[in-house]
């Protein structure tokens, strides 16, 4: 199974960089066994059964973005140096794992300050990344970040322009409630109040689990043989509520249905061990392409992904290599909207 075998032609004026408003009035291409069908996401009520249940990740995006001074002491006095930062987890340790450009510039032991509240201390420095410990912590430091630190917006939309006000609420679902991604999960940010009722009022239920996103959701495959690449890992839990509420769907005859592939992920996480959905918690770094066997997922919701990526050989795994070409070729041909920020699909297997 080669990379190759998940490049598909995409033209740059497809890549949005904003969202549809509202929310819901984003396309939705929906596959299914009678073909190829072009609506909108306020539609997704009609092409769901009452019993079904959607599957969605409550997981909230800090601002984690940040700008900084590093200052030090030379023979020419007192120096400065801008130092950006961008937050990839947090550690055991209390420290957090970031990205810090440029890391040159930053020793151990030396402090960078992003605001009168905020500063952090350089505590090692190991693969491109930093380990920093910063002078605030639980409540204190949620509103400090928010106060200084910017949305961590996908590098191809970062390319195009930089975060701003408006990202803070359009990248972040209706429902995020756990903080600790630094990347959303974007098939949700289609999802407003009026959808909500509607799907409610159809009879479709919904079950909430945590997925952390983080930034290795973007790291490119960089093998050719695809099965031999190493998946990052991402911190997650499946409580026993949202595991008796899908077996209880399963039972029943419905359909579980998760929204975005990071709730498929963790949900398949979730039933490795048995083949069954079960509480989970933890770090996963399960990686799904062409082969696969899905335990409790029957059909998904999500964006339009990156060629080559590890999501593209996800929903390659769902309904087959030569269905996600045709999919995506009339995607493009139809001008659906891409990535993070663009429109959606529903794949029926």
């Amino acid at each position: 199974m080669k990379l190759t075998d998940f490049d598909f032609d995409l033209p740059e004026d497809l890549i949005a960089t904003r969202p549809a408003k509202p929310r819901s009035s984003a396309r939705l291409l929906v596959s299914d066994g009678a073909g190829l069908h072009d609506g909108h996401v306020f539609d997704l009520p009609q092409w769901l059964r009452p019993g079904d249940r959607l599957v969605l990740n409550n997981t909230k995006v800090i601002p984690a973005r940040l700008s900084g001074v590093r200052r030090r002491q030379s023979a020419q006095g007192a120096v400065e140096a801008r130092i950006e930062v961008t937050l990839l987890e947090p550690r055991a340790d209390g420290c957090w794992s970031a990205l810090v450009k440029p890391l040159r510039k930053l020793a151990d032991g030396e402090e960078v300050v992003f605001s009168d509240q905020l500063s952090a201390t350089c505590e090692g420095r190991a693969e491109g990344q930093a380990a920093l410990r910063f002078n605030l912590t639980g409540d204190d430091f949620d509103a400090a970040l928010a106060q200084v630190g910017a949305m961590p917006l996908p590098p191809y939309i970062a390319a195009k322009r930089a975060a701003d006000a408006q990202d803070k609420d359009d990248y972040q679902t209706v429902w995020a409630k756990t903080p600790g991604a630094v990347a959303a999960p974007t098939a949700s940010l289609h999802f407003d109040a009026p959808l909500l009722q509607a799907l409610a009022a159809r009879g479709v239920d919904i079950t909430y689990v945590t997925l952390h996103v983080g930034a290795g959701t973007f790291l490119p495959v960089k093998v050719e043989d695809v099965t031999t690449h190493k998946m990052h890992s991402e911190w997650g839990e499946v409580s026993a509520t949202a595991a008796a509420e899908m077996a209880a769907t399963k039972a029943a005859g419905g359909r579980v249905i998760p929204v975005g592939t990071t709730a498929l992920r963790l949900i398949e996480t979730a039933a490795a061990q048995t083949g069954a959905i079960q509480p989970w918690q933890g770090d996963t770094d399960i990686f799904i392409y062409p082969g696969f066997s899905f335990r409790v997922t029957d059909a998904l919701m999500t964006n339009f992904h990156l060629p080559k990526s590890t999501l593209m050989m996800l929903v390659s795994a769902l309904v087959g290599q030569e269905r996600i070409r045709q999919i995506y070729a009339h995607a493009v041909q139809q001008r659906y909207r891409f990535f993070s920020y663009g429109d959606a699909s529903l794949l029926v297997p």
